[in-house]
């Protein structure tokens, strides 16, 4: 009996209309374009506006896309994931808000919160569910509203997050396509250089907690850059070496896009072409779960049946992972 894989078998993303500039931030804080060009390849990001929008709206967009595009109706979907760090609140579940707003009725629907690695651990997770023969149609969603919990008068933060959301469509698959190969780490130990202050059941909001600006993304650039080089390169060149895949057999990395140095040092030490890796960090910044599906919804097009692509993520907590995927269409 053959195998069974879970198969990406649609993608969709959606991002809010206003673009936010570099230029635009140089009114803003004490920066200016080249300053954010040069540390972290970053020219603009879109921003989510609206009262009473968060999250799910975004999120829906992307699922809307996904199920127009695949032919697929709400009541054949049996799990939706939401990998995201800005919920619309801290319960419900962003998923089960989703599936209420696209007329999902059978679906069980939960978030998943690995950082900037959440869309990675989401994606494996599902997996799991497909191989085992347990749900046929799964929808992965990655989404996050960066803009909610970015301090616009820190200049070290302000300028790398944007918000976005992605959504694909895992269903079952005997071919030798799919999820392949996966490896996701973590190490509690980095809590400490990259987390919110407060929010949470240790530091609940207060006045206090308000005034002191700890409901912002809290990040010490140094320890969390120079990590984060060393585990997405090193977990991306593991995947490689465990399957024994050479860099020309590689169509294509999908890294996180948090910073185009750690971009560049990851396709180094996997010995690809820059050709061979997929950025838009420039016009959409860090979307933290959104950068992922947001690289594959764009590079569709360019993507047939049987390529060799690598996705590989680094996050808060600390979280990293990779993931091998044969493309299935």
């Amino acid at each position: 009996m053959s195998k069974l894989r879970a198969k990406i078998s649609g993608i969709h993303a959606w991002v809010p209309p206003y673009v936010l500039t570099n230029k635009e931030l140089e009114s803003m804080v004490e920066t200016t374009d080249e300053w954010i060009m040069t540390r972290t390849g970053i020219r603009e990001r879109h921003i989510l506006k609206g009262e009473g929008l968060g999250t799910s709206d975004m999120a829906v967009e992307a699922v809307k896309g996904l199920l127009d595009k695949t032919h697929t109706s709400p009541d054949e979907i049996d799990m939706v994931i939401c990998a995201t760090v800005t919920p619309d609140m801290l319960f419900p579940a962003t998923a089960n808000v989703v599936s209420d707003k696209v007329g999902i009725k059978n679906a069980v629907s939960f978030d998943i919160n690995a950082a900037c690695s959440g869309f990675l651990f989401s994606v494996v997770t599902a997996s799991k569910f497909v191989e085992t023969g347990t749900f046929k149609k799964v929808i992965v969603i990655g989404a996050d509203k960066m803009s909610s919990i970015t301090d616009y008068t820190s200049r070290e933060t302000c300028v790398l997050f944007g918000d976005a959301a992605g959504a694909v469509l895992l269903e079952p698959t005997t071919e030798e396509v799919g999820i392949m190969d996966s490896i996701i780490r973590t190490d509690g130990a980095g809590r400490s250089h990259l987390h919110m202050k407060a929010g949470g059941s240790v530091k609940p909001p207060s006045y206090e907690t308000i005034d002191a600006k700890e409901h912002f993304v809290y990040q010490e650039g140094q320890p969390v850059f120079k990590f984060a080089v060393t585990k997405m390169a090193d977990v991306a060149v593991e995947i490689m070496e465990r399957n024994l895949l050479s860099s020309n057999d590689i169509k294509y990395l999908v890294p996180h896009q948090a910073n185009m140095r750690i971009i560049e040092a990851t396709a180094w030490r996997m010995g690809i072409l820059k050709e061979q890796v997929m950025i838009n960090i420039e016009r959409y910044g860090n979307t933290t779960s959104g950068t992922i599906p947001l690289c594959l919804w764009e590079w569709e097009n360019q993507l047939k049946k049987g390529d060799n692509i690598i996705l590989a993520a680094f996050g808060g907590g600390f979280t990293w992972g990779s993931i091998w995927v044969k493309w299935a269409y």
